[in-house]
């Protein structure tokens, strides 16, 4: 919802069921697009001070000012702890900001994104040209359409799957259920596949994170949560929730820390990659109560 009185022009973030109790704000200065598509309300803003703004059913997707933080966690957390990630698979991210993570990386040879929205595609590339510009890459493929579907027709075909996905309402509902990680590992191919997916925030969702990892422990070998700061998310936190095929294999741990070096980051970096995986002394507690 947003006031647009001549005398305060603001956008408040407002989400009584995911965030009880609390809400965002950031100052207008021009709205750039509003539109209904086939599946959501979608809405570009130029703030005040964090650049254009993203929003999908009144909730923040990204800004100008922070979105490396999550667009470059999400997309080389999985990338830098495998050992060759050549064929690489997003789940929406139709905004473009983890397919030029992704591109960026010289071991892969192909990056297919796909997103169910196209309009959010469109808007993205005219008003964040700097995430969308993943797009022209000749690494990238674009498939408009269901995450579900595409993910039955590829079976052991995808070294790392990363959903970059919203909220767990709307198109996104789908992508927070035990069948759809049962899916993810389907389309991994062994025996190194992992996968990284929007996990949540640890100070209102844990909950909800809980009872991801658990069943993701049945379906996975190896499960890990991470974390990093995001000012415009709900809490200024955004989680990680990253599976692999193999049985102790260390997610924490940047493979090439010297590739690191050369991949033109904003934002992560090999200590930063370690210090996403340790938890503080609650979410520790819950998510793994025998340590």
């Amino acid at each position: 919802m947003a006031d647009n009185s001549d005398d305060n022009k603001w956008f408040r973030e407002v989400n009584p069921g995911f965030w009880p109790g609390q809400a965002f704000s950031l100052e207008i200065d021009e709205i750039l697009h509003r539109q209904r598509s086939k599946y959501q309300d979608v809405l570009v803003f130029k703030s005040k001070t964090y650049g254009n703004v993203l929003v999908l059913d009144n909730c923040i997707q990204c800004t100008e000012r922070d979105e490396c933080a999550y667009q470059e966690m999400l997309g080389l957390l999985p990338l830098m702890a495998h050992p060759n990630p050549k064929k690489v698979l997003i789940i929406g991210g139709g905004d473009g900001g983890v397919l030029r993570e992704v591109v960026k990386h010289p071991q892969v040879e192909q990056a297919v994104l796909c997103e169910i929205d196209q309009d959010v595609i469109d808007v993205s590339k005219k008003y964040l040209p700097g995430m969308a510009k993943g797009f022209s890459s000749p690494k990238a493929v674009i498939n408009v359409g269901d995450g579900f579907a595409y993910l039955k027709d590829h079976p052991n075909e995808f070294d790392v799957i990363i959903t970059d996905s919203s909220d767990p309402e709307g198109p996104a509902e789908s992508l927070f259920e035990e069948s759809f990680y049962a899916l993810l590992k389907s389309a991994l191919k062994p025996p190194h596949g992992i996968i990284c997916c929007q996990g949540e925030s640890i100070w209102l969702h844990l909950s909800l994170i809980k009872k991801i990892v658990t069943f993701a422990r049945d379906i996975f070998p190896t499960v890990a949560y991470a974390f990093a700061s995001t000012p415009t998310y709900p809490s200024g936190t955004i989680g990680f929730l990253i599976c692999s095929l193999e049985k102790d294999k260390k997610l924490n741990e940047p493979i090439d820390e010297k590739l690191v070096d050369k991949l033109d980051t904003r934002f992560y970096t090999a200590d930063l990659h370690r210090a996403a995986f340790a938890l503080p002394a609650f979410v520790r507690k819950e998510l793994n109560p025998t340590t």
